[in-house]
């Protein structure tokens, strides 16, 4: 599936209707988590049985941790929404990614590489800092994905800068993910690159 051809990618229904779903589950979660967290709060309370602390302990820090991460979620959909609004979609097929294997890259991050805008000659590492929505792209990204899973991200559509930061997609859109570009990453100014 061809990515819409619109000044950018904001002008796509399509890519607004994905976005909006993010935004919906960034609100979802905003208000499912804490008050998840809340109600076990209130049950242990209520219960006050020194022994039901252990079986509340585990959804009661997650319920907490995933509270506060929502802001994250926030984040990340405003991000993506302020970089589809400057940047129209780009296809990519197969391109090269991996998770870890590569200099400075910890183990369990899944990474990509895109032609640097300037030298396309140059590729671009953008890697997948943050656990945010990263789950999706990381059981497809590795060498030991199934075939039937890696198809699914075969065509990556991309929105941005790979010098900076962009958002990725797959076709429809569809699992948006805002992947920028670390300072350790981040490629040789133009001069250097036109001289490599």
């Amino acid at each position: 599936m061809p990515p819409p051809n619109h000044p950018t990618a904001w002008d796509d229904p399509a890519t607004r209707r994905a976005w909006n779903r993010l935004a919906i589950c960034a609100v979802i979660g905003q208000i499912l988590w804490p008050a998840a967290w809340a109600g076990l709060l209130v049950w242990y309370v209520i219960m006050s049985i020194a022994w039901t602390l252990w079986l509340f302990f585990v959804p009661l820090a997650y319920t907490f941790y995933r509270t506060f991460l929502q802001v994250a979620y926030w984040r990340g959909a405003f991000r993506a929404r302020r970089i589809l609004r400057h940047h129209p979609w780009q296809v990519y097929e197969a391109p090269e990614s991996g998770i870890g294997n590569i200099p400075g890259v910890r183990n369990g991050y899944a990474w990509l590489r895109f032609p640097h805008p300037e030298a396309p000659d140059q590729q671009v590492t953008m890697v997948m800092h943050s656990h945010v929505r990263s789950v999706w792209w990381g059981g497809r990204l590795g060498k030991r994905a199934k075939p039937a899973r890696k198809a699914e991200v075969r065509t990556v559509w991309f929105a941005g800068d790979p010098c900076l930061a962009a958002v990725i997609a797959v076709p429809g859109p569809r699992h948006l993910y805002v992947i920028d570009q670390r300072p350790s990453y981040r490629p040789a100014p133009t001069s250097e690159v036109r001289d490599a």
